[in-house]
């Protein structure tokens, strides 16, 4: 087992990665001296697949210890979902003293980072994602929320975990769909972060997909400790946290117009093309190497298929994006890999030139 710490001036704390190593959980909370009163809130499908090895951890536990079961999807990321957490919770008189954990996918890290941090006003939770976008993503940095008004995550907190557990073997039942919404936020990192790690991940993705332990391993290392920089930089998103943003303003519009038929991964490649025709349309990049950086995305050409997409009602979308600003949309372009602008404003027919070339790749 490895780790990476995420030293934050306040609330820091340690991810744990590696394979076979739900296992220790207990003993990786007691030795954090964490509260004792357990809560699980876990996703589904996890259970039905893992039901097995979350019992022998769970029946083994001395203290109290309860477990809500979840169905998950972006429609349920919502009120009614974070309300059976606090029903529950209630109604096993639990308190303060309670220690939330999260185990699923993003979406099941986010409604228990915010029930986390509103129920009595605060109570202490882990993270154990179950699938690799939450492994490389949305379980690092604290930032926690539901979805509202289709708008998503416009409801939330920053709220950072006590720690994360990270275990490979929960990715191997995985479905290329949702490996290759994982891969979305991978391929962000490759062009946040430097030329090396972008040729490693343009050279295997065969082997991601494939779910090759060593691989998958060295891109989460990767992965978690740049963006745990970030965060360590910038907790609350006031500046250079921005840049992991990098194709998630297109992204969250297709994923509320399709209604969430296009994965939040998937959307982030189809984004990320956009915020890359974009760039060349600004003059950040020439045609050599905008055709260059394209070559990443052209290798899922065939892996999605987005349609035709109202480009007004996109715009619009855009505009509810919680990051913008006086009702201006901000997107997060490149000069090159890792050399990023962010916080820049365009015309709307710079937009619609992204759009149009962005999505057409996966027409």
């Amino acid at each position: 087992m490895e780790n990476i710490n995420i030293n934050l001036p306040q609330n820091g704390y340690p991810i744990y990665y590696g394979k076979n190593i739900f296992g220790q959980l207990l003993e990786i909370i007691n030795s954090s001296n964490l509260n004792n009163n357990l809560f699980f809130v876990i996703d589904e499908n996890v259970y039905e697949l893992y039901s097995e090895l979350i019992d022998s951890l769970t029946n083994r536990y001395e203290g109290k210890i309860n477990s809500l079961i979840i169905k998950v999807s972006e429609e349920l990321k919502s009120f009614e979902t974070l309300e059976r957490i606090y029903n529950s919770l209630l109604e096993n008189n639990y308190t303060r003293d309670t220690l939330l954990i999260a185990i699923g996918g993003g979406i099941v890290g986010d409604i228990c980072g915010f029930a986390s941090a509103t129920f009595s006003r605060g109570i202490e939770y882990i993270q154990v994602p179950t699938t690799l976008l939450a492994a490389v993503d949305s379980s690092v940095g604290g930032k926690t929320g539901i979805n509202y008004g289709k708008t998503k995550n416009i409801i939330g907190a920053f709220n950072q975990p006590k720690f994360v557990l990270i275990d490979v073997q929960f990715l191997d039942t995985l479905n290329p769909e949702e490996m290759l919404s994982g891969i979305g936020e991978v391929i962000k990192y490759a062009y946040l972060t430097n030329h090396s790690f972008y040729e490693y991940v343009k050279e295997n993705i065969s082997s991601i997909f494939a779910k090759d332990q060593k691989v998958l391993l060295e891109i989460i290392n990767e992965s978690v400790r740049f963006k745990g920089d970030v965060v360590i930089s910038d907790e609350k998103e006031s500046g250079i946290r921005k840049m992991l943003n990098l194709g998630h303003t297109f992204a969250h519009a297709f994923e509320v117009e399709t209604n969430f038929n296009l994965k939040h991964g998937q959307a982030v490649i189809v984004g990320i093309a956009s915020a890359l025709f974009l760039s060349f349309k600004l003059g950040l990049m020439n045609k050599s190497k905008v055709e260059d950086l394209l070559e990443l995305i052209y290798l899922f050409k065939n892996e999605i298929k987005i349609g035709k997409l109202n480009f007004d009602n996109l715009i619009s979308i855009m505009r509810r994006d919680k990051k913008n600003k006086d009702g201006k949309i901000n997107f997060v372009l490149l000069h090159d890999v890792g050399n990023i602008l962010l916080d820049v404003e365009v015309s709307k027919d710079y937009i619609i030139y992204a759009l149009e070339n962005g999505i057409g790749v996966f027409e």
